[in-house]
């Protein structure tokens, strides 16, 4: 019996490695947006590692105190940047919605969620990682899009709404 329980547990392991190896294999192909920090490709829905966009809803204050739709502003900015080329994301996790959570590139290589940050239309999502704050210390020091007025951040804008 205790033969028979090993080779259960080996097996469970072999099948858990082999998961979380195919999991992790890159997913690539042209991305369609679905907000500033989800997009689909490859008919696999993916939250950007690391970042956090305003929602699509959400509206911000610009510099000179007019109102905007900031949500839709950073979901037209990835949509800009991507422009129907090839995306490849590599897989980190899955969210609480069922989401692949991932680091993507443009076809150019350039990390997506780095470039969103820098430009000022999401922020480090400090809650899960650290990976991009010198890019929003970048964009902020500039005035660079949300930086420039006045925002909420995305995640307390959720839970207010």
């Amino acid at each position: 019996m205790n033969r028979c329980l090993r080779a259960a547990a080996a097996l469970v392991l072999v099948l858990l490695f082999a998961t979380a190896a195919a999991a992790a294999e890159p997913i690539a192909g042209q991305a369609r947006v679905i907000d500033g920090d989800t997009i689909v490709v490859a008919e696999v829905r993916v939250r950007i590692f690391g970042i956090d966009a305003p929602e699509s809803r959400q509206s911000c204050t610009a510099g000179d105190g007019h109102d905007y739709f900031c949500g839709r502003v950073a979901a037209s900015a990835l949509a800009e940047k991507i422009a129907g080329r090839p995306v490849t994301c590599r897989p980190r996790t899955t969210d609480r919605y069922g989401r692949t959570v991932a680091v993507c590139f443009d076809a150019g290589d350039e990390d997506l969620g780095a470039w969103m940050v820098r430009a000022g239309v999401a922020i480090a999502y400090r809650k899960y990682s650290t990976v991009y704050v010198d890019d929003e210390d970048t964009a902020r020091r500039a005035r660079r899009g949300l930086w420039a007025g006045e925002f909420v951040e995305p995640s307390k804008w959720r839970a207010a709404h």
